[in-house]
Order: C-alpha cells, then sequence, then structure tokens
C-alpha cells in the first residue's frame, strides 16, 4: 500500500459501506496515504466487514442503516480530523488525484470544500457520455465547516459554510459491476426517492409515473449521447430509468399503506 506523503494537514478519508467485496478492496488501498480511514459498514453479508477488520489501517464500525444522509452524517461524526475525503465503496482515488489532494489541503488559503468530477467505469472500460459528463459531488471538505443536510436521504447534499472550489482530477467510479448489481442499486435509490418524496408531501401521479421513466432515458442516451457508449450506454440509461419508475411505484406504496393505516385508526 503507499504510504502517506509528508504534509502538516492531518486527512481523515470516510466510507460507508454494504457488501461491496469486489470494490471495497482497491478503494481502501488507494486511500492508504489518508492519517485516517474510518468505514461504517451496515451489516454486510458478503465477507466485506471482515475483510476490512483485517486491515491495520482502518477503522470500521457497523451501524444500522436508514438512509444515506443519515449514515454519512455518522460516520463523519466519528472522524478525529478537520479536512476530510469522503468517497464511496467503487471509487477509486488515482495516485495523480492523491497527489492534488494533498497539495490541495496544504495550501495557505484553501477552500472549505471541493468538488470532484467523476469518471465513470462499466466494469473496466470508461463511459463517455449516458448522461455523466458534467456529475460532480463535493468529496473533500472541513468537517468544521461542513454538514450533509437532511432534506435528502438519498444523493445526499453537503452545506458549505464558506466557498467551494473544483479539483482538477476525475474520481473513478466503478459504477457497473455486473447488471444484477447496478439494477439492485437503481431499485434502492428509487425506493429511497419515494421515501423522500413521501415525507416532502408529494403525490403520486399516474402520468409522471410514465413520462418521467421516459424522459430520462429519451435525455440521457438522446440528448446526452448515451447511444455513443454503445450497448454498455443502452443498458445504463436503461437501468437509470428503471430507478426512476421504482420511485413512483414505491411512492404509490407508501400512500396506500398510509390511507390504511388512516382508516384503521378512525374511531
Amino acid at each position: 500500500m503507499s504510504q502517506r506523503s509528508s504534509s502538516s494537514t492531518k486527512l481523515t478519508t470516510l466510507i460507508i459501506t454494504y457488501n461491496e467485496i469486489g470494490y471495497i478492496e482497491r478503494c481502501v488501498e488507494a486511500v492508504a496515504f489518508s492519517d485516517e480511514i474510518i468505514v461504517v459498514d451496515s451489516y454486510s453479508t458478503d465477507g466485506t466487514y471482515e475483510f476490512l477488520k483485517e486491515q491495520p489501517n482502518v477503522k470500521v464500525v457497523q451501524h444500522p442503516f436508514e438512509n444515506f444522509t443519515a449514515q454519512k452524517s455518522y460516520a463523519l461524526s466519528l472522524a478525529s480530523n478537520d479536512w476530510i475525503l469522503f468517497i464511496d465503496a467503487d471509487e477509486v482515488v488515482s495516485p495523480v488525484l492523491k497527489d492534488e489532494i494533498i497539495s490541495t489541503i496544504n495550501e495557505p488559503n484553501p477552500h472549505e470544500a471541493y468538488w470532484f468530477y467523476r469518471k465513470f467505469m462499466f466494469q473496466n472500460k470508461p463511459l463517455n457520455f449516458s448522461g455523466w459528463q458534467t456529475d460532480k459531488n463535493h468529496r473533500l471538505f472541513r468537517k468544521s465547516k461542513a454538514k450533509f443536510t437532511d432534506r435528502k436521504i438519498v444523493h445526499e447534499t453537503l452545506e458549505v459554510d464558506g466557498t467551494s472550489g473544483i479539483l482538477k482530477e476525475k474520481l473513478i467510479h466503478f459504477c457497473y459491476k455486473d447488471y444484477e448489481d447496478y439494477k439492485g442499486k437503481m431499485l434502492k435509490y428509487g425506493r429511497l426517492k419515494a421515501k423522500e418524496a413521501f415525507y416532502k408531501e408529494k403525490q403520486f401521479n399516474y402520468v409522471l409515473m410514465v413520462v418521467k421513466p421516459l424522459w430520462k432515458f429519451i435525455n440521457h442516451y438522446v440528448i446526452r449521447f448515451g447511444f455513443l457508449d454503445g450497448k454498455r450506454g443502452l443498458i445504463i440509461c436503461y437501468l437509470n430509468a428503471l430507478g426512476v419508475y421504482e420511485r413512483f411505484k414505491e411512492l404509490k406504496k407508501l400512500e396506500k399503506k398510509n390511507e390504511l393505516t388512516y382508516y384503521l385508526v378512525m374511531p
């Protein structure tokens, strides 16, 4: 494993996991330069937790998963250092990005947070289009100047008290291991988005259930050139649209369940 380059500013890398064998190994190895690595695991059943316990430079704890925002906020509370690198288990920090991270946090007047663009990998081949050309996320920030907002429970948002910069090097995102794995992720995200919409009192609509997934597919596959990624683009765009369909399907279930509960408790 690579060692931390000499610097005065300490860095904590945070990761949340659930059944990430096949991803977590290279993720952890790529952030070995960190002064502290903390992984919060949601009771994995595929050996992820056992693997992490064997890593001498990793502190792993298990915590029940409620939603992404709550889980990431919990992980953040465990960090010892102010500078935080928060990455997903299927993301990898390249050696060039590592050097940029270290130099950035040691600048005299750095921003309080930094956006990362991502390079999406379909198995081991890059996806150049399919709607993700401009995808970026906050990944590097000061704990004392940022927090995860509770307004979203999936695709969580970081609120930053200060300014944000953008790193030049991209974070490598191994988004697609196989069809069933990616499908499962999209369905999970869809169900969580449905809960988010339900809490915001958004109403189920049959028209939107048809139009929104269709628009998602057309937008990513046609307008944002997913067809240029060939069969891989078709698969990704279809499964992304399926996740949107699942959101409306789950929202309908939540509304019916709520109505049933209401009638059962009526005097």
